[in-house]
């Protein structure tokens, strides 16, 4: 006969019809949750033998059901180590589901389980690491290893997904912590998070192609009514009616830009207590032979560095101080590997032995650490060790963790008012 229905009144039908049709309804599994103790396996460390816990599992179709714990013994440890795995078996020639366990090799991995259309089916509840020579199972040797009934969305681990899926087949995947479906031939992570340094073929740059805005001036609202301009610079050579000369202004030279100077200077009458009366006024700069005023005078403000001759460079961004501008691709997590530390400072000694002591409970980082992940960052000294960190380029390194953390939120947020549409 090709075809057939069932179940009806008055109508033969068999083990395996219902089988069949129980199967479709639900998969293998024990009936309970991952954290009960429905068939779970557990083991005291007094003998060789384990325990399964009563409970209610479907096999194939077929129900199972324990109501008291069941004790199975295990076999006598070899010489070297192994793992065995406790299962239901469904036999349909005898009409029976019963525990077993199945012996590992020595030295191996855990034995395979049976899973067969017609004959038997195993299922595993649980692996016991068998020590070599051991005479004891003890409960750290024992992996819960059962997979669980449910609605046709299941929950397992990656050693427990179902054996033969259907495509589309979806389930909470605990080893992981993530929803997963069957694709046909892989497990497939059903919402993977997506940022911008993992997309590839990305361009580099994305220059503006030619367009036009429709868009009236006249038709904008609330724009200015004049634009004043702002701070701004101009190149010389785009200045118009500039003068031949300039008369110079009240200005410096240092002294190994004079032609001409002497050799030496016998010194005169003079007196020092002009200078050292201003001297609250007037100090080095750390780390420069220069000296500076704490109240310098201007409209525009500079940050500077110190080259290894002690003297003021003025920190430039503009790109038309800069060629050869290209992209630089920074781990975050190398970042975020930094270790702010609090220290102190060694002791010095001047040309007179003086021991002066070295600042307290400092705050910043460790060159050499940084060096491990952000050696960009990192100055070295002219003999080529490790001297300092650029803390002014601390901040731009910070910006792809900021940029990061702000896709995975933008990412995280549509993902909940996806989900807040569903509900």
């Amino acid at each position: 006969m090709a075809t057939s229905s069932y179940p009806f009144d008055g109508q033969a039908t068999t083990e395996t019809d219902f089988s069949r049709l129980f199967r479709e309804l639900q998969d293998s599994g024990v009936a309970g949750t991952a954290t009960g103790l429905d068939l779970k396996v557990s083991a005291d460390g007094s003998a060789m033998k384990v325990s399964v816990q009563p409970g209610f599992a479907l096999v194939r179709g077929h129900a199972f059901l324990s109501t008291a714990i069941e004790a199975l013994t295990i076999a006598t440890a070899d010489t070297a180590a192994r793992t065995d795995r406790v299962v239901l078996r469904l036999n349909p020639t005898l009409n029976s589901i019963t525990l077993a366990v199945l012996k590992g090799t020595p030295g191996g991995s855990a034995p395979a389980l049976t899973q067969t259309d017609t004959d038997l089916y195993e299922i595993s509840l649980g692996l016991i690491a068998v020590g070599a020579s051991a005479t004891n199972i003890a409960l750290s040797a024992v992996t819960d290893d059962r997979s669980f009934l449910g609605t046709r969305v299941g929950t397992w681990t990656t050693a427990t997904r179902p054996a033969h899926p259907r495509v589309g087949k979806l389930g909470l995947n605990r080893t992981t912590s993530k929803w997963e479906y069957w694709d046909g031939s892989a497990w497939t992570d059903l919402a993977p998070i997506v940022s911008w340094t993992s997309v590839t073929n990305k361009p580099a740059t994305f220059p503006p192609s030619t367009h036009t805005h429709t868009v009236d001036y006249n038709d904008i609202v609330n724009k200015p009514g004049s634009f004043n301009p702002t701070w701004h610079q101009h190149w010389w050579d785009q200045l118009l009616g500039v003068p031949g000369e300039f008369p110079p202004s009240w200005h410096q030279h240092w002294w190994d830009q004079i032609l001409g100077r002497p050799g030496q200077f016998p010194p005169t009458d003079h007196w020092h207590g002009q200078y050292l009366e201003s001297w609250g006024t007037i100090n080095r700069a750390n780390g420069s032979d220069r000296p500076h005023s704490y109240t310098p005078a201007g409209g525009t403000w500079y940050a500077v560095w110190v080259d290894g001759n002690h003297n003021f460079c003025r920190n430039t961004s503009s790109i038309r101080f800069k060629e050869n501008v290209r992209d630089i691709r920074i781990n975050p997590a190398d970042v975020l590997s930094l270790r702010p530390r609090v220290y102190d400072r060694k002791p010095t000694t001047d040309e007179d032995g003086k021991v002066t002591e070295g600042r307290k409970n400092e705050y910043g980082l460790i060159a050499e650490e940084v060096a491990q992940t952000l050696p960009e960052i990192v100055v070295h000294d002219e003999d080529g060790q490790i001297d300092s960190v650029r803390y002014d380029l601390l901040g731009v390194a910070l910006l792809p963790v900021v940029q990061d953390q702000a896709l995975r939120l933008a990412a995280l947020e549509a993902r909940i008012e996806e989900l807040a549409r569903d509900r």
